[in-house]
């Protein structure tokens, strides 16, 4: 084994190289710093770049050990998998002692979502939560878009303006990889942001003369210049509580599944859902298939000839 350089170094070129050939988001390259830098820190007074297969190995047992979940392990081990992958190509490593490796598996069950009735409360109570009626307006439009086309957290809040300038009836997402997908807008979205966008403008013009406008659908004055996940995240708490719902079981990931799943409980097919979602493999997607199950199962104790 040769090495050339410290994991310490390895892991800004990589991040660095993240950014500038697969365009990954600033959460993706946080998350991998925090995990690569775990190991570093599990490695002691080791040279991280020195690690064999058994000390990543060793580290996963500590995980395990600890009660760590089985996603988390396996997120950690794909953040330095690629670490040492990449240190490989470069180079600065003969060998990928993690290439071997297989993680714990991760188990396939549906993330929570919510009944239509559930739904419907939250779009209603959105219209009455806010301090002011501007407020009321934005999230009105915020949960509206949301459920209406699936997407991401963070693709809702750091949305552009410009996607949604001349009521069209599809906008244009910018997803994870840098994959961008068309989404259809409801009437019901369509109302909404159309009420939200003439106080958003107003807004905008008011500002002092010199003050560069905001690009995104949802501006803010912080540091991201756009609304941001926390922010909705609590917003979205307190509209739960005016629709008289549990806010420790409503979340946006909640109302992106509650899209897929009311979708295909609709009749839609798995492609489809994939490609509103964003998914870059249908495996990812099919964990929605237990409504199709349900349906199918549904289907055959009501038509078959022997279900009387």
């Amino acid at each position: 084994m040769s090495v050339t350089g410290t994991a310490e170094r390895w892991l800004p070129a990589l991040l660095d190289a993240m950014r500038a050939e697969n365009d990954a988001s600033d959460n993706t390259v946080q998350a991998y710093h925090r995990d690569i830098s775990l190991f570093i820190a599990f490695m002691g007074n080791r040279p991280a770049a020195e690690a064999e297969r058994e000390d990543i190995e060793g580290w996963l047992a500590a995980q395990e050990a600890e009660g760590m979940a089985v996603t988390t392990r396996a997120r950690r081990l794909s953040s330095v998998k690629k670490l040492f992958r990449f240190a490989f190509l470069e180079g600065w490593r003969a060998d990928d002692p993690a290439a071997l490796i297989r993680g714990p598996g991760k188990p396939r069950t549906l993330p929570g979502t919510l009944a239509i009735e559930d739904v419907d409360a939250l779009l209603a109570a959105a219209r009455n939560t806010g301090r002011t009626p501007a407020d009321r307006v934005r999230n009105t439009a915020l949960l509206e878009l949301l459920y209406a086309t699936g997407l991401r957290v963070t693709e809702l809040v750091s949305l552009p303006v410009a996607a949604v300038r001349g009521q069209p009836r599809m906008i244009l997402v910018k997803g994870k990889g840098g994959r961008d997908r068309m989404v259809p807008l409801s009437p019901e979205a369509h109302e909404a942001l159309s009420e939200w966008l003439l106080l958003r403008d107003k807004a905008e013009d008011a500002l002092p003369r010199g003050a560069a406008k905001s690009r995104f659908l949802f501006p803010s004055r912080g540091k991201s210049g756009h609304l941001t996940r926390v922010s909705f995240f609590q917003t979205l708490k307190q509209i739960a509580v005016t629709a008289g719902l549990d806010p420790t079981k409503i979340s946006p990931h909640k109302l992106r599944h509650a899209f897929a799943t009311h979708l295909l409980q609709g009749g839609a097919d798995l492609r489809a859902i994939q490609m509103l979602l964003g998914h870059a493999d249908i495996s990812t997607t099919e964990i929605y298939t237990h409504v199709l199950d349900e349906r199918l199962k549904e289907l055959v104790l009501e038509k078959h000839p022997l279900a009387e």
